[in-house]
This record gives C-alpha cells, sequence and structure tokens, in this order.
C-alpha cells in the first residue's frame, strides 16, 4: 500500500514502472506466442495416435521446457542474451551461435507492450482499474498474434479472459455485472449467427468459432451496450486492411483473413474510449 501511494504520487515513477516491468512481460509474450500454437498441434497430434491406437510420443513441451534456443542452430539462449530490446541491440539483431537474423518482431513486441502497458497507467494511475485493463492488454496482444500467425484463437486464453471479465465486473469495474453477462452472451450469439447464415447462404466458413468466443470476452469485459461499437470498428478496421492489403497484393484474396485482431483492437479501444465514443456520438445526433 505504502509503495502504491508512492508510486501514484509520483506519476512518472509508476509509468516508469509499468514500462519497465512490461518490457518483461513482453519477452514472456513472445513464449506465449509462439509456444502456444505449438503446444495445441502436439495435443492434437497425441490425440490423433491415441484414436489409431499409437502410442503418442512423450515430448514434453510447454512454455517452460524446453529451455529458448535457436531454431537454426541449436545454441541456447542465455539469461544475458533475453534481455528485453538491449539484447537484441547489443547482439545487433543475430544469433551469438550462427549469426542468422533473429526477427526484428521480438523487440518490437517486448517495445510494444511496454509502451501501451505504461499508457495505461499514465491514463489510470496505478490501480486495481489499471492493472486490469493492462493485463488485457497484454492478453489480447497474445490472441491477435497467434490469430496473425495461424488463424486460431485458444480456448485456453479466450475462455479465461471472459471468466476473469465476469469476475472484475462482478465488482462494478467497467459496466455491471448483468450487463458484463449479457454483453458475454450477446456477443457470442451475435457472431455465431453471422457465422451460419453466412455459410448457409454461401457454404463456406466466414469465421472460426474463436471469433465467438473473443467477442463473447470482450463483452464480458466492455458490456452489452459496447458491443455495437466493437463489431464496428473491428468491421471497419478489417474492410480498410483487407483492401489495402489485397491492393499491395500481400494477400491472396482467396485466402481468409484472420479476424481476431481486428475485435483485439477494437474491443481495447471500446473498453477504455468507448463511453466517451457513445457519448459524444449522442450529443452530436441530439444537435
Amino acid at each position: 500500500m505504502i509503495l502504491l501511494e508512492t508510486l501514484n504520487s509520483h506519476p512518472v515513477y509508476a509509468i516508469a514502472v509499468a514500462f519497465l516491468f512490461s518490457l518483461l512481460i513482453g519477452s514472456f509474450l513472445n513464449v506465449v506466442i509462439y509456444r502456444v500454437p505449438k503446444m495445441m498441434e502436439l495435443e492434437w497430434q497425441a490425440q490423433l495416435e491415441e484414436m489409431q491406437g499409437k502410442e503418442p510420443e512423450q515430448e514434453t513441451f510447454n512454455l517452460a521446457v524446453p529451455h529458448s534456443s535457436c531454431p537454426k542452430c541449436g545454441h541456447r539462449i542465455r539469461w544475458y542474451e533475453n534481455i528485453p530490446v538491449l539484447s537484441y541491440l547489443m547482439q545487433r539483431g543475430r544469433c551469438n551461435g550462427c549469426q542468422t537474423k533473429i526477427s526484428l518482431r521480438y523487440p518490437s513486441v517486448e517495445l510494444f507492450t511496454a509502451i501501451v502497458s505504461a499508457f495505461v497507467v499514465y491514463l489510470y494511475g496505478l490501480n486495481t482499474v489499471s492493472l486490469a485493463v493492462v493485463f488485457f492488454t497484454w492478453v489480447l496482444i497474445c490472441l491477435t498474434l497467434i490469430d496473425y500467425d495461424t488463424q486460431l484463437l485458444p480456448d485456453n486464453i479466450t475462455l479465461p479472459l471472459l471468466w476473469l471479465g465476469l469476475l472484475i465486473n462482478s465488482f462494478g469495474a467497467f459496466t455491471s455485472l448483468h450487463m458484463a453477462v449479457a454483453g458475454a452472451m450477446v456477443g457470442y450469439l451475435s457472431l455465431w449467427s453471422i457465422y451460419w447464415v453466412f455459410k448457409l447462404l454461401t457454404g463456406k466458413e466466414g469465421m472460426g468459432y474463436g471469433d465467438f468466443k473473443l467477442l463473447a470476452a470482450l463483452g464480458a469485459w466492455a458490456g452489452v451496450d459496447q458491443l455495437p461499437l466493437i463489431i464496428l470498428f473491428s468491421s471497419l478496421v478489417g474492410a480498410i486492411f483487407g483492401i489495402m492489403m489485397i491492393v499491395l497484393k500481400q494477400h491472396e484474396r482467396q485466402n481468409p483473413i484472420p479476424f481476431g485482431p481486428y475485435l483485439a483492437v477494437a474491443g481495447w479501444i471500446t473498453l477504455i474510449w468507448g463511453q466517451e465514443i457513445t457519448y459524444q456520438y449522442l450529443q452530436f445526433i441530439s444537435v
């Protein structure tokens, strides 16, 4: 309590602490983004082998094991080679073992996580609400990049996010509990309905079930009254980026575009500024 009071009385310190701590979290998020889909793939493979009557290979692969290493030469990454951003700069973006270039994405995720988390603390101060929004932000960063890479939104991330939203709003953090419950239900059913209408009309799947669960989680955090704003923002951003990618020939027209990243961006904006945006809109149309 004394530490929190001290940090809140000096906002610059609170923002700095949030930035530095979130750099470390960003490094962990890189692990989650890479390993969770691999863990899912290994689990599916084990289930398939069991169905075929085979003995699944007992390969240990989780967020802690095996230790991080270079995918090309197998060089084990030591602790001083894994300092967020700094290690990348000191190594000039290359592996110490084989000098293979390290993707710029790793320090980018670390730095982006730190900047956005510090911004949240700048907006709210260092309190329960800001800590909840910061955690919400970390989870959305993971889901965004996992969906972008694999077009998967893992249940073991989206469902805990949903339940956490309901738990937090049982104390009225962002909305009332009944609005949060309604948000989760309507969020899921709205995309589920669109999915089936689209499939019946075209015979194709327009989105995955993970999108339903993600919108349900966003509804649990922001409330049912904010769902139209989330859907509107995500649709607009998705349409703009999709058209741009096709025009710039960075995406084949027939290939599906993951919708999760646009839901995540829209949900984050809506949780922070949704009430204000809605109020300004109502003021505008009442003029």
